[in-house]
């Protein structure tokens, strides 16, 4: 089984679990807006922003109407009227504060540095929520960086994000194994740039996409054969 050096490990639903830090925050910003919050409003809100995030990584929106039309649709939806970019702004806030983290995160972590490894986050998410979330998390001791893509310029898939990470990291491409969740982000990403590819595969899902990871797990723990 091949070694690795680096570990390039996307953000949410890799090491950090969305879904929890999503509730806690949408949860949140309804109580003090003082809106009615339910099971149903959460899940319709995590199937729009689903389908933003979509589109942003095929390059169809900016980053900035991802983060407003996510709301604005919602909000129509739900007959709930109130400013979108403002609430958005806010929900970025509650959102870095809540850092939850998947199962085996911590533990596979710890087990990398221990062996002299090195951990990267490499991210399509948003600068203002992985840097609250970097700091207030106890896995923030274990990474050498952060490679945010509303800092970097350019995005996963896209080559261009990779060289800019490759050029920060004096490594072999080699030595580097991409962890994510994400077929068209993370794993399709990394083979565009050239380098082994790990889909996190937690519940089991169906490839339909023709994008081919070079290894699959269920767990984060099973990354233990490769450091």
């Amino acid at each position: 089984m091949k070694k690795y050096d680096i570990f390039l490990f996307d953000a949410d639903d890799t090491l950090y679990d969305f879904n929890m830090s999503s509730v806690y925050a949408l949860k949140t910003m309804f109580e003090q807006c003082g809106f009615d919050y339910s099971d149903s409003v959460w899940t319709r809100y995590i199937e729009i922003n689903s389908q933003a995030w979509t589109c942003y990584e095929k390059g169809e929106i900016s980053i900035h109407e991802l983060q407003t039309t996510r709301f604005s649709r919602l909000f129509d939806e739900i007959g709930i009227s109130h400013d979108a970019d403002d609430f958005n702004k806010r929900y970025l806030y509650e959102l870095g504060s809540g850092s939850f983290l998947i199962e085996g995160a911590l533990e596979i972590c710890r087990k990398i540095i221990l062996e002299n490894k090195q951990i990267f986050i490499v991210t399509n998410g948003l600068i203002s929520t992985q840097d609250a979330r970097a700091k207030q998390s106890p896995l923030s001791e274990y990474i050498s960086g952060v490679f945010v893509s509303q800092a970097v310029g350019s995005k996963k898939p896209e080559a261009e994000y990779f060289e800019h990470v490759f050029s920060h990291i004096p490594a072999g491409k080699d030595k580097m194994l991409i962890v994510g969740d994400s077929l068209t982000a993370d794993i399709a990403g990394g083979n565009n740039a050239k380098i082994d590819t790990c889909w996190l595969n937690r519940h089991g899902a169906s490839n339909f996409t023709g994008i081919k990871p070079l290894y699959e797990i269920n767990t984060l723990r099973q990354l233990q054969k490769f450091i």
